[in-house]
């Protein structure tokens, strides 16, 4: 009856839940509505209603009736002397709702008895705090976006709350009132600017890899799929065009296209492109990426042998733009050193022009490094997802809060073995979470969810990592502040904050960049500009705000701080060129709005420590209060403390997320921030590092004395478990092989490694620290800082390249380890003549590359053409497949090298399948699906062996076979798969927590990862 009612009452609801639940039966006898005292009660906000007309059990449809009309338009209702009831718009946000308000009676219950204990009352949450905080949590969009509840309608229904972008009305009254005040446009280009902002954002691509590499791919656009979407005059009375060069990128590796996706989806020339850009994603060719957000990297000046930092990294595009940077020219550098001591080298697709005396320490092999670290233990490892397809030994992956960033240690100076030494680095970026309203054309939502409380209450946490992040940079080195918000308070004003708290501009540089990327249009940073507060008022000075705070008896608008607003001419940092700071609108060059400023450390400094308001928010703040602010302000002093000396520390709460994951990769999710409304407490992120001489990478330690015990027992401590973070995340600990032993013997012996190769750079992650499934590999650089860093608290994530697999062997005489694919750009080089094989002809490498697991019997090297016999000759177990085109075709002129595996029966190119799908489309144009003919004449025999009612079910289980195959390009039908009893309890325990794609991630550590086989 009374569901039914309600559904008569509220057809805009899906979903209706009642239940006499224990706390909210409780909660019903006390006749009183839902008092708001938590954050999670405000979700209820004026939101829920009382029905205090008990009329016993529900049996006639009077009853539910009256109760519907009780509950009216909100989406909760308390029965009194009966129960709870919820309503939703799906049946997830209905039992959610249910579940949320449950507990809040609950909680209610508790405290309610706690304080009349005590002879008092409960704190009530203000009414203003309160309708803040519901607009964030108590609607169903905003929950939908934290991922609260699965937002999709049951049943195809639709609803008023869960509209299309094309139904939101792009329109906001204090969002369009705010930034007509604030950004200086005349009345022509103000249209222009808000008539940008409400057009659907250009799709954008990055080719990445070396230069060189991504030279050939872009080739293919411009000479295969371009001349044919040319070709479409017209649709719709508009003009098609092809993908466009951003024209400010250098080499013109990016691309842009406004093409409506109805036309993608009509013309098969645009489908044909849009199976390539998949393709190419997929195997980490093309990133599809936001153009603004591939500014920040442009003007770090990242050089070869530079130690780099992105603080907050995640999804990772901008981190893979910084270590393409790191890694400029190794390709041609590691030739050349290889062609001086009479070594061949893998000859890259385009010559570069390199200076052999840059980052040229280590042979040719880059030594700077990358540093990704973001906050979310998730997202970290989304990280090293997107990471990994650059194949980098000089990636490190952390997570940690990046308020709290901890010191890195490096080994001791022998000149000083009692000083410590930490990592400075030389470039930071500082992409920091934000309101995002820069997003606006993608992130459809803002235009109805942006509220002005949004940015004041990220701009303590902003400032506080843009402090940490000078504190960690060398003398001369550079951050790089970026967000994609327009709003001053999240970007001016941080800028002001955090130079004033760092010794003023004798500390720190505002340096101008408007020589770099002269195509790029922009406009200078505000030296003045305005705040809106909570409530939607604008107020242009802190002045202002104590003027009116002296009348109203001393209360202050709510987040609003005297930081945020630009300084009097008595301050020091009054003066700051802000003009030099750089702000990108919408509708200069048709992209997403960005902020983008470039600072330099000039000299060491002690940051000061961060000044409250001076002015309480209301006069009956109680002592207690006060006093609990007094005891997190020194819980965090404690907490900086402990950053400073790279020990553990308390993770800090906080709200919201950078971004929602990987947005960049899908044309369906939007590539922004996502919104934080609550800053963590009044923090002073201030680590002490002091001013000293530096060595090539790091600082002296001057509280070494302090840390020398944990310092002497380092590598006593837990060395032989995972490191479980705070938070109760594991990760497998990094084990370093000495240079003899015996696994690395035989790798060495077996492929003929040469000499000049670094045999004292492999690890493996297992706590025995013996080679079970995987050996990595890294650079020297990163081996010295995992084990510096051992038990020291620094929560590594990620670090090195998978360089070998174990696989199971015909015979002793074969190694045991095979080359993975994503070393071999690494070793390859090294790798000695006799376990090479030259290809040169196009139509053998589509063999290979067509059929997984070619028959190698008697004749069957005949048909292999130019590498038959070398095949047929060459030992057994893996070797490299050097594809040496001659050039004569600009489609195969890219030279590679390929692990190949050769076994009794058959030589198979150990490829993921998606690889080979590529290159198929890439160098062939071949979109047909690759071969298993092994696989399918093993389950034909099986087939006719078999009673007619199973026949057909072998067959059609063939393809869903072939897809499982050859993940790791390894596993042939005929071998006998490694399955230890180890990564079956590390699989059900990947799958029980829930982890992403950790195996395909290449994040785990070995007792998680796989054994994949080879042929027999």
């Amino acid at each position: 009856m009374i569901h039914s009612a309600v559904h008569a009452a509220r057809p805009d609801i899906n979903a209706v839940a009642h239940s006499h639940s224990i706390h909210g039966r409780a909660f019903a006898t006390l006749g009183r509505n839902l008092d708001i005292t938590t954050q999670d009660s405000c979700a209820f906000y004026n939101d829920i209603a009382l029905y205090d007309n008990f009329g016993g059990i529900v049996l006639g449809p009077e009853e539910g009736i009256t109760i519907s009309k009780a509950l009216g338009q909100k989406k909760a209702a308390i029965l009194a002397n009966h129960g709870l009831l919820t309503c939703g718009t799906t049946i997830e946000s209905c039992v959610f709702w249910f579940t949320s308000l449950e507990k809040c009676c609950r909680a209610q219950l508790m405290a309610d008895a706690a304080a009349a204990g005590r002879g008092g009352e409960t704190v009530k949450v203000s009414d203003e705090e309160a309708e803040f905080t519901y607009r964030t949590v108590g609607t169903e969009n905003a929950v939908c976006r934290k991922g609260g509840f699965n937002s999709a309608p049951r049943g195809g229904g639709s609803t008023q709350q869960h509209r299309s972008y094309a139904e939101i009305r792009k329109e906001n009254d204090r969002l369009e009132k705010y930034y007509d005040a604030v950004i200086p446009l005349d009345d022509a280009e103000r249209e222009e600017f808000w008539g940008a902002l409400k057009r659907e954002l250009p799709n954008s691509f990055r080719f990445c890899g070396s230069k060189g590499h991504a030279l050939a791919v872009k080739r293919l656009l411009e000479k295969r799929y371009t001349p044919e979407i040319v070709k479409i005059e017209r649709f719709d009375g508009q003009p098609v065009n092809a993908p466009q060069p951003v024209p400010w990128y250098p080499d013109e590796l990016a691309y842009f296209m406004n093409t409506p996706k109805q036309v993608i989806r009509k013309f098969p020339p645009f489908a044909a492109f849009q199976k390539f850009l998949v393709s190419e994603t997929s195997v980490g060719n093309i990133s599809r990426q936001e153009v603004v957000s591939m500014i920040p990297p442009l003007l770090m000046d990242v050089s070869p042998g530079m130690t780099v930092l992105d603080l907050c990294a995640a999804p990772g595009s901008k981190a893979a733009q910084l270590l393409e940077m790191v890694h400029v020219g190794e390709e041609a550098r590691m030739r050349k050193f290889m062609e001086s001591f009479g070594e061949a080298g893998p000859q890259p697709a385009v010559e570069e022009d390199v200076d052999l005396a840059v980052d040229a320490g280590d042979d040719g092999r880059a030594t700077g490094l990358l540093i990704a670290n973001d906050a979310d233990y998730k997202r970290s490892h989304m990280l090293v997802h997107q990471l990994k397809r650059l194949s980098s030994p000089n990636l490190i992956v952390t997570n940690h809060d990046a308020t709290l960033y901890p010191a890195i240690r490096l080994p001791r100076d022998p000149q000083q073995p009692d000083k410590g030494q930490y990592l400075r680095f030389d470039r930071i970026l500082a992409d920091v979470p934000c309101s995002g309203d820069g997003t606006l054309r993608k992130n459809i939502n803002l235009w109805k969810d942006w509220l002005p409380g949004n940015a004041l209450g990220l701009h303590l946490t902003q400032t506080r990592i843009l402090v940490r992040a000078l504190q960690m940079l060398k003398v001369g080195g550079r951050v790089v502040y970026s967000t994609c918000s327009m709003n001053p308070v999240e970007n001016e004003a941080v800028i002001v904050s955090a130079i004033e708290r760092c010794g003023g501009p004798d500390k720190i540089e505002i340096i101008d960049c408007k020589d770099r990327l002269p195509q790029l249009k922009r406009r200078p940073g505000l030296h003045q500009w305005q705040i809106m507060d909570k409530t939607g008022r604008i107020w242009s000075s802190w002045e202002e705000v104590q003027q009116h705070a002296l009348t109203n008896d001393g209360h202050i608008p709510g987040k609003v701080l005297d930081t945020m607003f630009a300084r009097p001419d008595t301050n020091e940092c009054s003066g700051l060129p802000l003009d030099r700071c750089m702000r990108v609108y919408a509708h200069q060059q048709d992209t997403g709005g960005f902020f983008i400023t470039v600072l330099e450390k000039k000299d060491d400094f002690k940051a000061k420590p961060e000044v409250s308001s001076k002015l309480r928010t209301s006069e009956d703040v109680t002592v207690a209060n006060s006093s609990k602010q007094e005891d997190t302000e020194t819980q965090i002093q404690i907490e900086e403390e402990k950053a400073a000396l790279g020990e553990p520390t308390d993770v800090l709460p906080h709200i919201g997320a950078k971004r929602t994951l990987d947005e960049e990769e899908a044309e369906t999710k939007p590539d922004t921030k996502k919104q934080r409304t609550e800053s963590p407490p009044s923090e002073k992120v201030e680590a002490n590092l002091e001013a000293a001489p530096e060595p090539q990478h790091g600082a002296p330690d001057p509280k070494e004395e302090e840390v020398k015990p944990e310092t002497e027992s380092k590598n006593n401590a837990q060395p032989d478990r995972r490191v479980k973070a705070p938070d109760g995340n594991y990760e497998e600990p990094f084990k370093y092989l000495p240079p003899d032993h015996p696994v690395i013997q035989s790798i060495q012996s077996f492929y003929k490694v040469s000499p000049r190769f670094p045999s004292d750079r492999f690890m493996v992650r297992n706590a025995m620290g013996e080679p079970a499934k995987a050996v990595y590999y890294t650079s020297a650089l990163l081996r010295d800082i995992l084990v510096e860093n051992e038990g020291r608290g620094v929560k590594f994530v990620h670090g090195g390249v998978k360089m070998f697999m174990k696989q199971e062997a015909p015979s002793a005489e074969v190694c045991r380890w095979r080359i993975q694919s994503e070393g071999m750009p690494i070793i390859g080089g090294y790798v000695g003549p006799e376990r090479v094989i030259h290809l040169t002809n196009k139509e053998t490498f589509r063999t290979l590359l067509k059929e997984m697991f070619p028959k190698f019997i008697d004749e069957d090297w005949r048909k292999l053409n130019e590498i038959g016999e070398r095949a047929r000759e060459i030992g057994m177990g893996c070797c490299l497949l050097s594809i040496e085109p001659d050039g004569s075709d600009p489609d195969f002129s890219e030279h590679m090298v390929l692990p190949l595996w050769k076994s009794f029966h058959s030589l198979n190119l150990m490829l993921p399948k998606e690889d080979r799908s590529a290159m198929l489309l890439r160098v062939f144009n071949d979109t047909s699906p690759v071969i298993n003919q092994t696989l399918k004449n093993t389950a034909k025999k099986e087939a006719e062996a078999t009673d007619p009612e199973t026949k057909e079910e072998i067959m059609e289980d063939v393809a869903a076979v072939e897809d499982a195959d050859a993940q790791n390009g390894a596993v042939d039908p005929e071998a006998k798969e490694v399955v230890t009893e180890e990564t079956e309890k590390a699989d059900a325990s990947i799958e029980a927590n829930g982890a992403p794609d950790l195996k395909e991630a290449g994040a785990i550590g070995e007792s998680e990862a796989g054994t994949g086989t080879a042929a027999t």
